[in-house]
């Protein structure tokens, strides 16, 4: 548990050292919600009937900016070695990188999103479900770019390859998600598909370290 809070406390260090790489992410969140409204036009119903899909879509796409840095950075400079040699096991590395990875620039994202929201015309009844789905959410898509970010080591053009292996497996997030913020627009239900997401997220706690762990030995082999 202690190598394990040592790496977490180490990566959020060098993020805040690399501060630029955290403020393109949620640049690039804030950016893309707001030209909605501007190439929309200013359109309420329509606006706050798109909400939920351009939050979660741009959510998922600023996540992909920095998966490919996630464990390249340590390949290069021999730290990937070092840490497979420390005898942490490299499912628990995997599993601080994802933690890393959330708190830097998941959790930030889900505090823009309110502040998001506001400029979409979502429904206020709606804050609840966006907010509660994307806690349960982007820690899932945190853990599933350790997967992709792993499998891509070393390889050339490795942020599209990261896009290109993540994005089909964020799927089912992004449905639930944006289910969860439909229905409470609708004033419905939004228990069931909170509880969906918080399956995947129980799913991808155990699995999604453990796959990474297995192509980090592979990279470093």
């Amino acid at each position: 548990m202690s190598g394990f809070l040592a790496l977490i406390g180490r990566d959020l260090r060098l993020a805040r050292r690399q501060g630029a790489d955290v403020a393109m992410t949620l640049a690039f969140f804030v950016v893309v919600v707001a030209l909605f409204p501007l190439g929309l036009g200013p359109t309420p119903a329509l606006l706050a009937r798109i909400a939920p899909g351009v939050l979660w879509v741009t959510a998922l796409l600023a996540a992909m900016l920095s998966f490919d840095r996630l464990f390249q950075q340590d390949a290069d400079d021999g730290g990937l070695d070092l840490l497979a040699l420390s005898g942490l096991p490299l499912a628990v590395v995997a599993l601080a990188k994802a933690v890393a990875h959330w708190l830097t620039t998941g959790l930030p994202t889900v505090l823009l999103a309110p502040l998001l929201a506001v400029t979409l015309d979502l429904p206020a009844a709606a804050y609840p479900a966006l907010m509660a789905g994307l806690l349960l959410g982007t820690p899932t898509v945190s853990l599933l770019g350790t997967v992709g970010a792993a499998l891509v080591v070393g390889a050339r053009r490795a942020g599209v390859l990261v896009a290109l292996i993540v994005l089909p497996l964020t799927i089912p997030v992004l449905i639930f998600g944006v289910a969860a913020v439909e229905a409470g627009s609708a004033g419905l239900e939004t228990r069931p598909h909170l509880l969906l997401l918080a399956a995947l997220l129980a799913g991808a706690v155990p699995l999604a370290p453990l796959a990474a762990g297995a192509a980090l030995r592979q990279a470093v082999e």
